[in-house]
């Protein structure tokens, strides 16, 4: 029995499948922080997207390679991995890696004041991408740690916050009093 739960958290089908169940109780802590918090309806959303559409893709790319506890490679040329995955019209890596922080970037400025920035959006992104690769490495994984993973993650956060400009842009906030300074 615990082969085969194993093999389901272990595996992206059980990565989709733990978030699809996961998503009645996102909505569920949603509608309960809207409904006990004093503020905003829509920093009790920003709480829930930034975990439930970051988590499950941090999941992902943490699961083990082929041969757990063995070293994976390191790639410190930027632009290397990128190129080669264009070369071999492989879209889905790419597109993969830039939505691992898009919801992060999407909902945190909506969450922390300073954060109200596409240029500290991506900073930010830099950081825990950069730290999600040092502990591939670290855990010994068997998987890339790529300085292109770091750089398609952040973009795709700074693009994602992008898309929620309209809600957290400085004449929209400027009368809020709960947004968290960072």
């Amino acid at each position: 029995m615990l082969n085969t739960w194993q093999e389901w958290v272990g595996t992206e089908t059980g990565v989709v499948l733990g978030s699809v169940l996961g998503l009645p109780l996102a909505i569920l802590a949603v509608v309960l922080l809207a409904l006990f918090r004093k503020a905003p309806k829509r920093l009790a959303l920003a709480d829930v997207g930034m975990v439930y559409g970051t988590l499950p893709w941090v999941w992902i790319i943490m699961l083990p390679g082929a041969e757990p506890g063995t070293t994976g490679e390191v790639s410190l040329v930027p632009f290397a991995d990128i190129a080669d995955l264009l070369q071999h019209d492989d879209w889905g890596q790419i597109v993969g890696n830039m939505l691992v922080f898009a919801a992060l970037g999407c909902f945190a400025p909506l969450r922390f004041a300073k954060l109200q920035n596409v240029g500290r959006v991506f900073v930010f992104a830099v950081a825990c991408s950069a730290s999600l690769e040092v502990l591939q490495f670290v855990l010994m994984l068997d998987r890339v740690s790529s300085v292109d993973d770091v750089l398609l993650n952040a973009t795709g956060a700074a693009l994602a916050s992008l898309l929620s400009w309209y809600w957290w842009r400085p004449s929209h906030t400027t009368n809020e009093r709960h947004l968290v300074a960072v």
